[in-house]
C-alpha cells in the first residue's frame, strides 16, 4: 500500500510523491484525507531549516498535524469504524520517510486511538482542531481571565472566540499588521502603539509567536500580572529582567494541547458556543503544494492555507 504525500526532502525543497505505507495492525485504521492545513509555526520551521532537533527528526519528512479524514479500513481493536469522519493530529507510517509531523498525505496508517471523531458537517473546518485545543490549552493555563492578545492570526482569534464562549469578557487583541486587525467577532482589534492598547492587563496570552514582542507584553502587565507565551518560538526568548521585576510576573509555557483540550472545545461546538467559520482563506491543489506553502508562509492576506486532498489525481 503506498500514497501521495507532500514531502520536505530538505531544508527549502519540497517534493510531491508516492510513498509506501507501513502495514497496518489490529489497532490501526487506513485512512483517506479530505483536507490537510499547513500550519505558519511549526512547519514554516521545518521548512526553512529552523526547528530545533526534536526525536524522529529527520529529511526527508512529511510534515502535517492537522488533517481530516474518513476511515476506510478499521482494525478489530481500532475502536473506530469504517465511514467515520476523524481529525488525525499526526502520522508515523511511511517506509522511506520520517513522519514529523506525517498527516500531509492522501492515505495514511495510524492508531485509532489517535484519532478524533469529528462530525461530518464540520469537516471542511475540522483541521482547526488543532489550534483550537492549542488556544484552550493556553486560556487553561493563564488561570484567570484574559485581558489582552498579542497577534491577531487564527490562533489569536481562536484564543478571544474561546474565552468569549467560556464566558469570559471580550479580551482586547494587539495586532501591528493593519491588514490583520481585520475580521473580529465580538471583540477588539487594536494598534500596538493606540492608547486603548496601552491600558494595564492583568493577564496577557502572546499569541504571535514572535520572541520580540515578549518585553512589550511584560511593560503592559500590572504587579503580579501573568503572561502566558503561546507560540512557537524557534529563538531563544530574552527579556528585560528589571520591568519583569518590578512587576513581579509571572511567565506561564504553553505547551503541546491534551486530548481534554481537544474534547472541550468540540463540546463548545456542538453546544454552539464556538464557530470555526471564517477561519480558512485559502484552498489548493495537491500538485500545488509548492506555491501553497509559499503563500501560508508569505501572504499576510492568508490567514489559513488547507490543502483538499479530494482533488488529488
Amino acid at each position: 500500500m503506498d500514497t501521495t504525500a507532500i514531502v520536505f526532502e530538505q531544508p527549502g525543497a519540497l517534493s510531491v510523491k508516492r510513498l509506501a505505507l507501513t502495514p497496518p495492525n489490529a489497532c490501526d485504521v487506513v485512512v483517506e484525507t479530505l483536507f490537510s492545513g499547513i500550519s505558519t509555526g511549526t512547519e514554516k520551521m521545518l521548512f526553512d531549516g529552523s526547528m530545533p532537533q526534536f526525536p524522529g527528526m529527520g529529511y526527508p519528512l512529511v510534515p502535517g498535524y492537522e488533517s481530516v479524514a474518513t476511515v476506510v479500513e478499521a482494525g478489530p481493536d481500532s475502536g473506530c469504524q469504517t465511514g467515520q469522519t476523524v481529525f488525525v493530529p499526526g502520522a508515523n507510517c511511511y517506509s522511506d520517510a520520517a513522519g514529523l509531523f506525517g498527516a500531509s498525505a492522501n492515505r495514511l496508517v495510524l492508531p485509532g486511538s489517535r484519532t478524533v471523531p469529528v462530525d461530518k458537517d464540520i469537516a471542511g473546518d475540522a483541521v482547526l482542531l488543532a489550534l483550537a485545543a492549542t488556544a484552550h490549552r493556553a486560556l487553561s493555563r493563564a488561570q484567570e481571565p484574559v485581558d489582552v492578545i498579542v497577534g491577531h492570526g487564527v490562533l489569536g482569534r481562536l484564543i478571544a472566540r474561546i474565552a468569549i464562549a467560556l464566558g469570559q469578557t471580550p479580551p482586547r487583541v494587539l495586532e501591528a499588521n493593519p491588514e490583520r486587525r481585520k475580521g473580529a467577532e465580538g471583540y477588539e482589534v487594536l494598534s500596538p502603539s493606540s492608547d486603548a492598547a496601552k491600558e494595564p492587563s492583568f493577564c496577557t496570552i502572546d499569541a504571535s509567536g514572535d520572541s520580540k514582542a515578549v518585553d512589550s507584553a511584560i511593560a503592559g502587565l500590572n504587579r503580579n500580572g501573568v503572561l502566558v507565551l503561546a507560540g512557537f518560538y524557534g529563538d531563544t526568548v530574552r527579556f528585560a529582567f528589571p520591568a519583569a521585576f518590578m512587576r513581579e510576573v509571572s511567565i506561564v509555557l504553553s505547551a503541546e494541547f491534551t486530548p481534554e483540550d481537544t474534547h472541550a472545545v468540540l463540546s463548545l461546538i456542538g453546544g454552539g458556543h464556538l464557530s470555526l467559520k471564517g477561519l480558512i482563506t485559502h484552498h489548493a491543489h495537491p500538485q500545488d503544494a509548492s506555491e501553497a506553502y509559499r503563500t501560508a508562509f508569505g501572504d499576510p492576506h492568508c490567514l489559513k492555507m488547507v490543502i483538499d486532498w479530494r482533488k488529488a489525481s
